[in-house]
Formats: C-alpha cells, sequence, structure tokens
C-alpha cells in the first residue's frame, strides 16, 4: 500500500502593494529552499528598511527592474539577472520604473517564506500605524527578521515612491 503526503499549502496574498505567492516550500525539498513569486506596481517601497538573522534571499527579475538599498549601496538590477540579499545586512528594495516588477525570491533556509502570509493577515503595511507595527514586528521576532520602521518616511520621500 502506497501513502500519499498531501502537499503543502500555497497562498496568493498581498501585503499592501506587494504581491507574494509561494511557488516552492521549504517542505517540498530536502535543501530547505523556497521560493516565492513577487509582483510591485511602478514608484513602490516593497518593505521596510530590514535584516534577515536566519537566512539568505536571492532575488532574480523576470520583468521590470529592481531597485536595492544594501547597507549604503543602491543597484538597479535589470530583467534577466539576479541579486544576492544577504543575512545580516540592512536592506529593502523597489520598483523605481514606469513598468510592473515581477521576480522571484530563493529563499534559503526557507521558513521565511511563511512570514509573507502572517503579515498579508494584518491588512495595509502602514509603519506609523500603532497597532499595524507592533503586530508586524512581533512576527518579524519569530523569524529573526528585524525592520527599522522610522527609516520609511524618508525612503518614501528620497525616492519618490508610495508604499
Amino acid at each position: 500500500m502506497s501513502s500519499t503526503t498531501a502537499p503543502p499549502e500555497k497562498y496568493d496574498v498581498m501585503l499592501g502593494q506587494l504581491g507574494a505567492r509561494l511557488d516552492i516550500s521549504c517542505t517540498e525539498n530536502e535543501a530547505n529552499v523556497a521560493i516565492v513569486e513577487h509582483t510591485l506596481p511602478p514608484h513602490t517601497l516593497a518593505a521596510p528598511l530590514h535584516r534577515h538573522s536566519r537566512e539568505d534571499e536571492i532575488s532574480h527579475v523576470l520583468e521590470g527592474e529592481m531597485t536595492v538599498l544594501a547597507d549604503d549601496e543602491v543597484t538597479t538590477v535589470p530583467a534577466g539577472e539576479s541579486v544576492v540579499k544577504g543575512r545580516g545586512r540592512w536592506h529593502t528594495f523597489w520598483n523605481a520604473g514606469d513598468e510592473p516588477l515581477r521576480f522571484l525570491e530563493i529563499i534559503a533556509p526557507g521558513e521565511f517564506s511563511e512570514f509573507f502570509e502572517e503579515v498579508a493577515d494584518l491588512g495595509t503595511p502602514d509603519p506609523t500605524d500603532e497597532t499595524w507595527a507592533p503586530q508586524f514586528l512581533a512576527i518579524g521576532e519569530r523569524y529573526g527578521f528585524e525592520a527599522d520602521l522610522e527609516a520609511t518616511p524618508e525612503l518614501l520621500e528620497t525616492y519618490d515612491l508610495q508604499m
């Protein structure tokens, strides 16, 4: 008799303007890697300035261009290219262009992929909201994710972005 295991629960959620669809769960492979497909409209900041203590993120741009701020360096990643956002580095990213951005986020190890589904349940991201912000930070803490929410207004103004 053969036994079958139910496939992992997939999600397709919105975190404000950032779309997140779980493509490959870390439970589907022995390497413990997850792949999330993200979408982001033009002139939009994807996330507050943050850093991860447990995982690396590798973004492969499929469409559009991704602008990445890592530590104090800003780089643009065009379609067909990739960027590593390594653990321990303060970073964020946005779509500075006029076209939608679509990219794959390879997360290793992949448990952090569950963060997106949890945060989506909080509703529209607002780093200045006294209800949303503490809940967001508490979820992040469970994942070894630290965010600098106070940096968000300056990022939005400096790079002419929306959240």
